[in-house]
């Protein structure tokens, strides 16, 4: 199942969810497209957000509007549904309306098989970008052990380069866990690093928990500012 955390307050884009994206709210067109691959819920925090997303016809839940993260309201929709400790969950942000549903689909069979066969604690995803791209702090960077695991994420341009370095990795704001592991990582302490870089992914990762990482050639972009939606807009006006 995709779970799409739809908040309505944004601190650098007011009510960026409802932004129009070919005519109807950025959520649901991120919505609408995620149906192509799964069901899909959405866990939103306001009531008009609520009869909006009912309004399309997506199974919505009304969660409390005093969650910190979009991970800790996805688990409180999800609580509500009674679903299975094994049952994977994707976790999809409202503001991706452009994220490809043949990336959807290729991060969806590798959570799979790294959650279920593998005991991964959960899974995300990255794209390559330039080294300018990496001076963005805006845009968060993941550094991988060798077999693809996260080691760290940052809003900082990481690793260093001491030395040449033409590696860079994006991530990409998906994240996947079976409702079990989801649970757990809402039972945990919000870690120093977490509240830091305000990027609750390092939750996991301080908490000795492994995080596969998913490469992907995306051209998305995530809509965190009117700039990039308008970006964004521009870039892909021939598929709205």
């Amino acid at each position: 199942m995709i779970v799409i955390p739809a908040r309505l307050k944004s601190t650098r884009f007011k009510d960026k969810i409802l932004a129009d994206i070919g005519g109807v709210p950025m959520f649901i067109k991120t919505a609408q497209n995620a149906k192509k691959i799964d069901d899909v819920l959405i866990a939103v925090d306001n009531e008009n957000i609520l009869n909006i997303s009912l309004k399309y016809g997506f199974k919505t839940v009304l969660t409390s509007a005093s969650h910190n993260s979009g991970t800790d309201r996805i688990n409180e929709a999800v609580s509500k549904m009674a679903l299975k400790d094994d049952e994977i969950i994707i976790n999809l942000q409202g503001d991706e309306p452009f994220f490809e549903t043949e990336n959807l689909s290729k991060f969806k069979e590798f959570a799979n098989i790294a959650i279920t066969k593998k005991g991964y604690f959960m899974a995300s995803a990255y794209k390559k970008i330039s080294q300018s791209d990496a001076d963005n702090p805006n845009l968060v960077k993941v550094v991988c052990d060798n077999l693809n695991n996260a080691i760290y994420f940052s809003r900082a341009k990481i690793p260093y380069p001491r030395e040449s370095f033409d590696d860079y990795k994006g991530h990409i704001g998906i994240y996947a866990y079976s409702v079990k592991s989801l649970n757990e990582f809402c039972n945990f302490d919000e870690s120093i690093l977490e509240n830091t870089e305000k990027l609750e992914q390092l939750r996991a990762l301080s908490n000795d928990k492994k995080i596969a990482m998913c490469e992907l050639a995306t051209e998305s972009i995530g809509i965190d500012t009117k700039e990039d939606l308008e970006l964004a807009l521009k870039k892909f006006k021939n598929k709205l």
